[in-house]
């Protein structure tokens, strides 16, 4: 448990650090100055990956020979929103880390620097990713996971991320599946256009759509287990240029979501039999495009089981036991590894405003930056097998 010591030495500069990434975001795929930024705070050799991502290892010279090495993920990019925090290092540019991800590297940074000042007495191998394109597609970590990473073959994979919802000082870590699966949808109706006034000589696909989108929501409640976490959720909806012009097309974006691979196939092909279903009856056609995302997350038990009990000497409590259908690529990982990832609380922290998670608002304490050091370092012990 010296690194937690020595992880506690490296905070005051982890938060500069965080300051100077808060104040100058970049979007998904676009993270070089970011990269950079981290990258001169190290103290390690770093090189690129993923694109604009790093990865950074840290030598365990005196640990056994089957030791493998342990990841910890950081994400660098933040997301498409205007800063409303008001804070003196707030983002000034239309794009905002909203999620928490400036400080994930800034504590990151800490454990590396701190990993490395203790490199004789490490029991496994560390390597740092700090990963890019959480927050779109191509995702980040099937790039890595496919690539750089993969070619490391780490033992375990381990993150931790804030989040609004659960008390401070607690730590969710739950064995099983923690966040669900993901995937992108767009349905496009194609009709045949008139005049407002002349319905009858058209086929409006907005009406279709619209019917769709409301089958779906009722659909989904009704093709899934209630007892199993899933969603759907219709974001986005275009059509049309003119009040009194029925169009030729009319599309729709929308996430599905869930816990349960069979359920994940279940809504996917829920969509298209609806879609193709209400559109014919309108005399329209509809065509259905998926991008699949990421896999259900799922933590290793034996990573959980080793980690709880070091919880205390990190200054952290467990937390109720807490699910959601969020999503995260981290689960890509899962293809190299065992995985965890534990959930930092924020709420009722000093100063801390409570907001969701992507919300303009959204402003992270400066001492969640040690929490989630501490968080990352009692995973790294526990991928690497200490208890």
């Amino acid at each position: 448990m010296a690194l937690l010591g020595a992880v506690e030495a490296e905070l005051e500069r982890a938060i500069e650090l965080r300051h100077r990434l808060h104040a100058h975001p970049e979007l998904a795929h676009r993270e070089s100055e970011t990269a950079a930024s981290v990258a001169a705070e190290l103290g390690v050799t770093s090189s690129p990956a993923g694109g604009t991502g790093l990865l950074a290892e840290v030598q365990a010279p005196r640990a056994s020979a089957s030791a493998g090495a342990v990841a910890i993920r950081a994400e660098l990019d933040g997301l498409p929103i205007e800063e409303r925090t008001g804070a003196p290092f707030a983002a000034s540019s239309g794009v905002m880390h909203a999620c928490g991800h400036d400080v994930h590297m800034a504590a990151l940074v800490a454990v590396t620097r701190a990993a490395h000042r203790l490199a004789e007495t490490l029991p496994a191998p560390l390597v740092a990713v700090f990963q890019p394109s959480e927050e779109a597609y191509p995702s980040g970590a099937e790039q890595l996971a496919r690539g750089e990473l993969a070619e490391l073959g780490p033992a375990a994979v381990v993150a931790a991320h804030v989040h609004p919802e659960l008390p401070w000082r607690s730590l969710s870590l739950d064995a099983g599946t923690v966040n669900a699966s993901c995937d992108a949808i767009e349905i496009e109706v194609e009709g045949e256009p008139s005049h407002g006034a002349y319905p009858h000589l058209g086929r409006d696909p907005v009406l279709a759509l619209a019917q769709v989108v409301v089958a779906l929501h009722a659909q989904a409640g009704r093709r899934i287990d209630p007892l199993a976490p899933a969603s759907l959720t219709v974001g986005s909806l275009e059509a049309g240029t003119a009040e009194n012009v029925i169009p030729a097309r009319a599309r729709a974006r929308a996430l599905l979501r869930a816990h349960r691979r069979p359920d994940r196939l279940a809504l996917r092909e829920m969509v298209t039999e609806v879609a193709a279903g209400i559109a014919s009856a309108h005399g329209c056609s509809a065509r259905v495009r998926l991008v699949e995302g990421e896999p259900a997350l799922q933590n290793d038990s034996a990573i959980v089981e080793r980690a709880r009990p070091l919880l205390a000497g990190a200054g952290l409590t467990v937390a109720p036991e807490w699910r959601s259908c969020g999503s995260d690529d981290f689960a890509f990982f899962g293809a190299l590894s065992p995985l965890a990832m534990a959930f930092v609380g924020l709420d009722g922290a000093k100063g801390f405003t409570p907001r969701p998670l992507h919300h303009p608002e959204l402003l992270v304490p400066d001492e969640a930056v040690g929490a989630v050091a501490r968080a990352q370092a009692v995973l790294y012990l526990a991928g690497a097998g200490y208890d």
